[in-house]
């Protein structure tokens, strides 16, 4: 498992593929938020009197506190995924384009603005991931202990990368003719078939990570400035179910004597691995494997003091907490940050009004609660990671998980892992075999990318509390209101130079099939205001795999160039009219405040 993350503060290559880097540009945690089920103290009114001649009933009076903020999240917060199939179906060696060319590979991994910076996370995971193998010497397909339903042929030798890192020229570009493309979108047709059946039957060939193949990976994650944070195979085991680590031994010092700089992990979903193997791996003695695992970290220079995280542990259901807190109590000390992964539903089953219920939006918030109760237990203070997050499980499911009606999970996922301390979220997926991914097999931006994208532009670490007036509503008896009208405030991002250090971001979901009104108070009073509201372009609504910035159509301009995001600019004072089922942003610009002022 490959995972990867943008280092903040490094300098945008030229050659940083257009869309991907635009996603990672620093101190744009993304979607961090404050939100509003998760925060009773922020739902007691506001002084503040009704204008005349409206409805309390219709208006909502909306304030943030300007002074301080109350969560300050990571610089990378909104990290990515890339699945391990990119081996299997042959994208690996599309993801070397970062200049503008016949493929279309480029545009959503390429900042779009000059001198951006290039931050964020990205990991690549998944259940094949589980069955990887290093070969540093040859590449043959391994059939395992799991059915081998596809034979993929892998390269016989160690050849250099198409993409020469050079520190001085920048990244070489090996470029493709369209041909290419096209039989490579066949193949990757065809072995996504094969993915989903193996996926769906829980029975995976194994897949064998060859030297080449990690030079490329590495070489296009350095070009794009991406730190990659790699899952060993925890599944090689001994006879007395400790790990075997001879073949991660082979992989750490191959990387080691390319000096790469790579974090690391050991395994994936481990909870799982008595349905993978046939025996499982309880959290005290994975706890043991990744005690070895430092152990075998510090004995090579340059990963002595590399970043370790794990477990990556599942929905933490009764047997998984405790295959945690096994964990903690061992290896507690040892990790970096404490990961886990969440899917809501399964995508098999999903329908478009499951992403419009606010009961499923708010389970997220009570898994949070069990993970954040375990590992201040044992190690108050460590840090957390989500480090895989889809809408949907077992790929997704096409026009759902990768339509419109997705983006009100995504971006209420976000609102609550920044709100309740959250350090890093990696979302599954950049490119993958399913629909979970924010781009298509074109590479063309789905509704999530330009979700995501926003967030970037928009969004700073900083946190702010909001206070409203006119949400209270009366509970009936044995009922739990749950709000259909989210929103968040942030510090703009500090990068954004279009605004002034001191303006706040605001951004709302509405799931009412009615408009809504908001009235800024307080601080946020008679300000001028940049709208950027979100909705589904073309028939098909939510099920839309297409959106509108402020009712114009978001595309690409062409394969190497993303679209101006222009704002609609509202007068000083005016209501903001949130339409129904939709996303939005808004930038309060010269607000002044003091919680936003600095870094």
């Amino acid at each position: 498992v490959i995972r990867g993350f943008l280092l903040s503060g490094m300098p945008c290559p030229s050659s940083c593929p257009p869309g991907l880097l635009a996603l990672m540009a620093p101190g744009l945690a993304l979607m961090a938020t404050f939100s509003l089920p998760s925060q009773a103290g922020d739902r007691r009114a506001l002084p503040v009197e009704k204008p005349p001649g409206v409805k309390g009933r219709t208006l909502i009076l909306l304030d943030v506190n300007t002074k301080s903020p109350v969560r300050i999240i990571n610089e990378n917060f909104l990290s990515l995924q890339l699945d391990p199939s990119i081996i299997h179906d042959g994208w690996l060696d599309f993801l070397r384009s970062s200049e503008p060319s016949a493929a279309r590979t480029p545009s959503p991994a390429r900042g779009a603005e000059p001198g951006c910076n290039c931050a964020g996370f990205h990991r690549r995971c998944g259940a094949a991931a589980a069955w990887r193998r290093w070969d540093g010497q040859k590449a043959f397909s391994l059939l395992g202990l799991a059915i081998s339903l596809f034979s993929f042929p892998f390269a016989v030798d160690i050849v250099r990368s198409d993409i020469a890192l050079d520190k001085q020229k920048g990244c070489k570009i090996a470029q493709h003719p369209d041909i290419m493309l096209e039989l490579q979108r066949e193949k990757a047709a065809q072995m996504h078939l094969v993915l989903l059946k193996e996926q769906f039957s829980n029975t995976y060939s194994n897949l064998t990570l060859t030297a080449r193949s990690l030079d490329k990976l590495y070489n296009f994650a350095d070009c794009s400035g991406f730190h990659l944070i790699f899952a060993l195979n925890a599944l090689r085991r001994n006879p007395n179910n400790s790990w075997n680590s001879s073949n991660a031994l082979s992989l750490l010092k191959y990387s080691a004597s390319k000096k790469y700089n790579i974090s690391w992990e050991l395994g994936n979903e481990p909870n799982n691995y008595r349905t993978l193997i046939g025996r499982s791996v309880n959290g005290s003695q994975l706890g043991k494997d990744y005690t070895q695992l430092r152990s075998l970290l510090q004995l090579i220079r340059t990963y002595s003091r590399a970043h370790l995280y794990g477990p990556n542990i599942g929905r933490p259901r009764k047997n998984v907490v405790a295959f945690l807190e096994g964990f903690m109590k061992v290896a507690g000390g040892t990790v970096d940050a404490v990961t886990w992964q969440h899917y809501y539903i399964d995508g098999r089953v999903a329908k478009v009004t499951d992403f419009l219920k606010t009961r499923l939006l708010d389970t997220l918030s009570d898994q949070i609660r069990k993970i954040q109760k375990v590992v201040n237990t044992y190690t108050p203070g460590k840090k957390i990671w989500l480090e895989g997050v889809g809408m949907t499980s077992a790929g997704g499911m096409n026009n759902l998980s990768d339509s419109y009606a997705a983006g009100f999970l995504w971006l209420n996922t976000l609102g609550l892992l920044a709100s309740q301390g959250i350090d890093v979220v990696v979302r599954h997926s950049f490119l993958d075999h399913g629909h979970n991914h924010l781009v298509d097999q074109n590479f063309n931006p789905l509704p999530d990318y330009w979700l995501s994208l926003l967030y970037k532009r928009l969004i700073g670490p900083k946190v702010l509390a909001i206070h409203v007036a006119g949400l209270q509503r009366k509970p009936r008896p044995g009922r739990v209101i749950r709000d259909k009208l989210r929103i968040y405030a942030h510090c703009t991002s500090y990068h954004n130079h279009n605004y002034v250090r001191g303006s706040i971001t605001l951004y709302i979901i509405n799931l009412h099939r009615s408009r809504k009104k908001i009235k800024l108070a307080g601080t946020l009073r008679d300000k001028i205001v940049h709208q950027y509201l979100l909705q589904p372009y073309g028939k098909d609504g939510l099920h839309s795999k297409s959106v509108q910035l402020n009712g114009q159509p978001l595309a690409m301009v062409d394969d190497g160039t993303l679209p101006e995001l222009k704002p609609r600019p509202l007068r000083a004072g005016r209501t903001l009219v949130i339409p129904p089922l939709t996303m939005s942003f808004y930038v309060v610009k010269n607000v002044n405040a003091l919680a936003c002022r600095y870094r």
